[in-house]
């Protein structure tokens, strides 16, 4: 990713071909900058036992829920902060584009498996 020019989130989120499917975009220092595209329920809870996650909303709005707390919605400009171990999971009724920042260890959905689940280097595949 050396010498990277300015990158435009809105067009680099359109162009994503998947949903659930985050794609690094950059890093800074010690985490990657992350963008993915949601629609859909596909995404099981999970947690980050030693990493927060940030979730930023670009485009769209993001139904988001917290283990034992009410789910709340988040529209354009939104941002929230997981902390770590805190059990998750997201869904959109419409398309919703995000930026994610995480640390370069965070694994995708934790331990949980799923269908939708990405290591590292497919999230890499498209910019890197």
């Amino acid at each position: 990713m050396a010498g990277m020019s300015a990158i435009n989130l809105l067009d680099r989120a359109t162009a994503l071909a998947e949903f659930f499917s985050p794609r690094i975009i950059g890093e800074v220092n010690d985490v990657y900058v992350k963008i993915a595209k949601i629609k859909g329920e596909e995404i099981p809870w999970h947690n980050h036992a030693g990493e927060d996650e940030l979730f930023y909303i670009l485009e769209g709005s993001l139904l988001f829920e917290i283990e034992g707390e009410d789910p709340f919605t988040m529209e354009a400009g939104d941002l929230y902060i997981v902390k770590r171990g805190v059990n998750h999971r997201v869904s959109s009724t419409e398309e919703c584009s995000i930026l994610l920042v995480e640390n370069k260890s965070t694994a995708h959905l934790g331990d949980t498996e799923s269908e939708i689940t990405k290591s590292v280097e497919e999230q890499l595949a498209e910019y890197g």
